[in-house]
């Protein structure tokens, strides 16, 4: 069958990851459709490239359809699914779909617990701007491509690869990037044992003749290094690398390190986003960028000028010195330590007002002793109601479960308030001029720092 008369249906198409790969599907010749329960920005941006989008899922929406893609997130209930096995209409997870655009060319896959994102981008950007021209696939929006995904005519595929549900062992990179690896998704992988199985799967489809590019820096991480040290390469900044970052100092949501190969010292590198976390990122995408025979100076160059992804450290509104709002996707214990060290290194003489979303019940009760020691660097906290992304309540956890852990440590500053509006008119009582506000969470919780900057 050609391609231009294939029709491939997405169900879930508003979500980042299918979105992203519906994109390039489209520019690739495909008749490309989609549904989502509600229509939104991205699905807009796509429907004006030529998709065809169903708001809301009926079981007609796949009527014609030849292939059939589907999220981790969509039920077996979905009536687009049960029609689609009805008339025997191949039905494929977003991975499978991502695995075949990467067969085609050498693929470039960035896999861990955090940081997947920003390095994706980063790596993205560091070779389109070298003229390499990656067809790219991020699970968020880079502000530098203003967009999730990037469709080119060179060699490589630069995609995230997503841990979550088992899913990223479908994938056959070149290259793969492993930027660390902690206790996540565990309604999925149970426990710590299992998620190294994965990880450590994932690295054995890399041949011989491609590279695993590990961060040393976390201690599972290092784990599956001892296994791979022929075609290996490592970055870190505390502990021994290939790679490394020195000499690192932090300005406002910026930084500046000196970088260093084997003990050689390659030269400066600044960044236009702050924290640890960010130049490990950036040492990532340096190690590909050298592996593919880039000139340092050039990287350097490139990185110097990567803006970063929405809703990772974004500013929302900066009146100077007076307040600023800040929005950050993250909603995992480590996520929010070293969002907040990043902060408290740019700005160690400001308060900081941390709002906190968590995300899911089983993230939220498997992790609360951590998220309780998560806020440290927060001068005042504000936990809201657990966004559950489509799960199910379990009995006793809540937010309030996480403001319990949080008092545990003493903080002197912390408060329960499981309503957004609620959370917005406290701040617009409290927020003092030289306050730092950021929102935090996989959710919504951002609308609340949209609003405030509104009425501030």
């Amino acid at each position: 069958m050609n391609k231009e008369k294939l029709h491939i249906h997405f169900i879930g198409i508003g979500g980042v990851g299918m979105s992203g790969i519906a994109f390039i599907l489209l520019n690739l010749g495909y008749k490309i459709s989609g549904s989502d329960l509600k229509s939104s920005e991205i699905t807009d941006k796509l429907a004006s490239k030529g998709v065809t989008f169903y708001e809301g899922h009926y079981k007609k929406n796949v009527k014609d359809a030849d292939l059939v893609v589907i999220s981790s997130a969509i039920p077996e209930t979905n009536p687009e699914i049960q029609e689609s096995k009805k008339k025997h209409i191949k039905i494929i997870k977003r991975a499978e779909m991502l695995a075949r655009i990467m067969n085609h060319k050498s693929g470039i896959a960035i896999a861990g617990t955090h940081g997947k994102t920003t390095t994706t981008s980063m790596i993205g950007f560091l070779l389109e701007q070298s003229g390499f021209d990656p067809t790219v696939i991020v699970g968020g929006e880079g502000n530098n491509f203003k967009g999730n995904a990037k469709f080119g005519s060179g060699e490589y595929v630069v995609a995230e690869a997503d841990e979550s549900d088992g899913t990223f062992l479908k994938l056959n990179p070149k290259i793969a990037v492993i930027t660390n690896i902690e206790d996540d998704h565990m309604e999925y992988y149970k426990n710590m044992d299992n998620i190294l199985l994965d990880f450590k799967k994932f690295i054995d489809k890399i041949d011989t003749k491609g590279k695993i590019i590990l961060c040393t820096d976390c201690n599972n991480v290092q784990k599956l290094q001892k296994n791979n040290e022929n075609n290996s390469i490592t970055y870190g900044i505390k502990n021994q690398a290939d790679f490394m970052a020195k000499e690192v100092t932090f300005g406002k949501l910026c930084s500046k390190s000196k970088i260093y190969h084997q003990g050689k010292e390659m030269g400066e590198l600044s960044l236009k986003i702050s924290g640890y976390h960010n130049i490990l990122n950036a040492l990532g995408a340096i190690a590909v960028g050298v592996e593919l025979g880039i000139e340092f100076d050039k990287i350097a160059k490139i990185l110097e000028e990567f803006n970063g992804v929405k809703r990772r450290m974004e500013i929302v509104s900066d009146n100077d010195d007076e307040i600023l709002i800040i929005d950050d996707y993250a909603h995992h214990p480590t996520e929010i330590m070293v969002t907040l060290n990043a902060l408290k290194n740019s700005w160690n003489d400001r308060r900081i007002i941390a709002v906190f979303q968590p995300h899911r019940f089983t993230r939220t009760k498997l992790l609360a002793k951590k998220f309780g020691k998560a806020f440290f660097n927060a001068d005042q906290v504000i936990i809201d109601d657990i966004y559950s992304a489509n799960e199910l309540p379990i009995a006793g956890i809540s937010g309030k479960t996480i403001f319990n852990e949080i008092k545990k440590t003493e903080h002197k500053h912390v408060e329960y308030i499981p309503c957004k509006d609620d959370i917005l008119e406290h701040l617009k009582k409290m927020v003092q001029c030289g306050d730092i506000v950021i929102t935090m969470g996989a959710g919504d919780i951002w609308t609340v720092g949209q609003k405030l900057a509104n009425k501030l």
